[in-house]
Formats: C-alpha cells, structure tokens, sequence
C-alpha cells in the first residue's frame, strides 16, 4: 500500500477488485490469457523480442560484475513489464500483496502519506488524519527530495518507499519542498496507522460535518452511523450537511457508492468501461436516502484522489451537493488485483469510470463549483463600541428580550470552522441556502 509500502501509486481504489472489495484475498489466481484474449488471441508470439529477451537473460548471467541468479531476473523483468504500463499497475509480491489487503482494514504500518511520482520526484499526494505524517505537518503536494539524506531523484517509487518503511517507533528524517521553496527536514516516527475512515461533529445547531478520511470496507456503514448520530446530537432534522473529502486519497469503490447512496434517491452514482467484460459495470442508487434531503456542501482538494473524486462527481452531477474547493487530483483509473500462485498478484488497469453525466476524471480531476482556496482566517475585534444598553436609563426591550451591553457575550467554544477558511466558507453557505429555503 502506498502508506509507505513498497507499492508504486495512488489511493486505495488500487485495493479494489471489481465489483466484490477484498474479493482478491480469496478468489483462486485467475488465468492469465482471458484478460487479454479479445485483442490477442490471434496475434502470433513476437518471436524475435522473445529470442533477444533470451539472449540478454544469458549476457546478464554470463557477463554481470556479480552472479544473478535465473529467479531475480526474471522477477525483475515482470516488475518491468508492469511499471511501464501506467503508474498504478504493478507487480505485488507476497509482502506487498499482504500489506495491501491489510491496508483495506484500516491498520497498517507506516509513516500516514499517501505519494505518488512527478518528473522523477516523490511526491506526496495526501497525509491521512491523525498519523505521523499529519502530525508532522507534512503538506499535500509536498516533494520528497531526501530520505535520510540520500536524493531520491533518479529513483523508482519501489525503491523510495522501501527506505521510508522500517520498525515500528524507528524515526526517519524526510527532507521537503513546499512550493518551490527551500528544502527542510521533518523529523517523525514510523507507527502502526489506524484509520478511522469517518469523523463527525455537530459544527453548530443544525449543522453536520462528516469527514472521510479514506474509503475503506466500512465506510458506508460508518456514514450511516455519522448521519444517525448527527439527527440524534441535533435534536430535530437537520438545516444541512457538509460532507468533508479534502486530502481523502480514495479508497475501496463499492464504499464510494454506498456513501453516495446515503444522499440520493434515485440515479446513476458512476460506471466504468474497460476491454473486458467484468469491468463495465453501473451503480445506481437503491433509495436508502438517509439524509433527508438536506442542503449539502462537499469539500475538495488537490489531495482528493479516486474514490473521492467518484463521490463528488456523483453529487454534483445529481445537482444533490455543491462542490466546494479546489480542483481535485484527477485518477479516473479503476485497477483490479488479479492473484498470482506463491501469495503474488498483479494490480493492472482495467477500466476508466465516468461520472453520471459521462464525464471521465481521469488527469483532469472534479473542478468545485465554488472555488474556494485555502487560506488563513485573522480574526479581528469588533471595537469597543458603546451600544444602547450600556446607556444609562435607556428604555428596556418592548417584546421583553434581554438587555445586551457591550462585552455582556461570553467566549465562544473553538470549532473547527474558526481556523479553517475553507469549512466556514461551506458553512456560511448551507445557512444562506437554510435562511432561503425557509428551513
């Protein structure tokens, strides 16, 4: 997996197997031939290619400074024919197939990032909630130029992330660029990384707030959970949603469209195509609508990858959300995992998936409907102004209300909205849509 694993890409929707999440840890290793029958079936072995490729197997062996034994080579040729396909294929040894399948679960080992490569960089796409790296302050679009200080350019990602991993509570120095600036080391411990893949909180009466850290497994049960306990905390129906997907790598498909599902009735949520058969699939809403159809705001980054980006097309093109943000990172590949005998598989691209309206994400990303960038929120004091009430023998109020003179209001609890431009920007919007709806 990508938490610092020996993986090469993107987000969990790596994790999937189309249509049945997980169902690669048990399925029998499919055959190699059906996947690409339709297209080569036909076409002859390219016997030359073959005869060269055996011939530089025998220099290599006979001629390499060090003995290389028949296994290595090989290995190393498979990773090759997967790595120049596209950055999220690969081949997964029995390490890495573990780690992926436990990475689903939402435990695993790690340092808490998600990366990807750019220009022969390490890049970080997203740190995940409450890991090392968030805690660290470790940034989304952050380059990873020294791992220890050791360059990492010129590496691959396979290379990169195996010297991130190490013993748990081990520290590590990760040497950074943040907007082409000078580079600066952060300091952390490797942990053990447990996900709680959904967060949720009353912002204030009548206001939800539902974060999704990653997809993972559950996650649609757990918004469920989040959408009953936000009814029950607020007493009565609520005045609207936010629904929090910023930084939120992606994750495992079918619980994109569950979530999806919670806020719809009806409709396509996304569908995908690809060369074979199992790979065009359609999801659509059952009706399970736990929302009530409430105002709704969804928020985006350039950290929101894959799933997310699913998620939020779905509600835009379902006019049921606004989208609020930035523009999203832009992976509209769906990769299936495909076991392999001795506990290996493959992860390959199998299918691009689109939007209800059509629309392919792919490289291009969800652009908000809102454009709303991050920014710093500077408080300021309203003044020391003299009002009405602090006047002596003014009039009382003719409806009976209180009297309120100046300083007479006490220091309000922090929320999250007060330091996040972003969550209070979605938030004065869903009481604007409140106050003119008539909710």
């Amino acid at each position: 997996m990508l938490h610092l694993s020996r993986l090469t890409s993107l987000a969990l929707t790596i994790a999937l197997v189309i249509g049945a999440p997980l169902a690669f840890a048990a399925q029998p290793a499919p055959a190699v031939a059906p996947a690409g029958t339709a297209a080569t079936s036909k076409a002859p072995l390219p016997l030359e290619e073959l005869r060269t490729f055996a011939e530089v197997m025998d220099r290599i062996k006979a001629a390499y400074v060090e003995p290389v034994d028949d296994k290595t080579l090989l290995e190393n040729a498979i990773k090759g024919m997967l790595s120049n396909l596209d950055p999220h294929s690969a081949y997964l040894g029995p390490e890495d197939f573990a780690e992926l399948q436990e990475s689903t679960s939402g435990e695993f080992g790690g340092l808490g990032i998600e990366v990807g490569a750019e220009d022969g960089f390490i890049k970080v796409v997203s740190p995940i909630d409450d890991t090392p790296a968030s805690k660290a302050g470790i940034q989304a679009g952050d380059f990873i130029v020294k791992i220890n200080g050791a360059p990492t350019r010129g590496q691959t990602m396979t290379e990169a992330v195996d010297k991130m991993r190490g013993k748990i509570g081990q520290k590590i120095t990760l040497t950074l660029v943040r907007d082409g600036g000078t580079p600066f080391d952060v300091t952390l411990a490797r942990a053990v990384i447990q996900v709680k893949s959904v967060k949720t909180q009353l912002l204030e009466s009548g206001y939800g707030l539902i974060r999704i850290t990653q997809f993972q497994v559950k996650t649609g049960e757990e918004v469920s959970k989040a959408l009953a306990k936000l009814r029950k905390d607020n007493g009565k129906k609520l005045n609207g949603i936010i629904l929090d997907l910023r930084n939120n790598p992606g994750g495992v498909l079918q619980a994109a469209v569950e979530v999806v599902d919670h806020f719809i009735t009806k409709g396509l949520i996304v569908y995908t195509k690809g060369r074979i058969a199992n790979s065009e699939l359609r999801f659509s809403a059952t009706g399970k609508d736990e929302s009530e159809a409430v105002p709704m705001v969804v928020l985006i980054n350039g950290g929101s990858a894959s799933a997310s980006e699913i998620v939020a097309g779905a509600l835009q093109d379902q006019k049921r959300a606004v989208v609020m943000g930035t523009t999203s990172f832009g992976k509209g590949s769906v990769q299936t995992v495909l076991p392999l005998n001795n506990d290996r598989a493959l992860k390959i691209t199998t299918a691009l998936y689109f939007t209800p309206n059509g629309r392919s994400i792919q490289a291009q990303g969800i652009v908000p409907d809102i454009e709303v960038r991050k920014a710093k929120i500077t408080n300021e004091a309203d003044g020391d102004y003299f009002k009405e009430a602090d006047l002596q023998g003014h009039l009382g109020n003719g409806n009976g209300g209180a009297d309120k003179p100046s300083g007479s209001g006490g220091k309000a609890k922090a929320m999250p909205q007060d330091d996040d431009y972003q969550l209070a920007q979605a938030l004065s919007l869903l009481k604007g849509l409140s106050i003119t709806s008539g909710r």
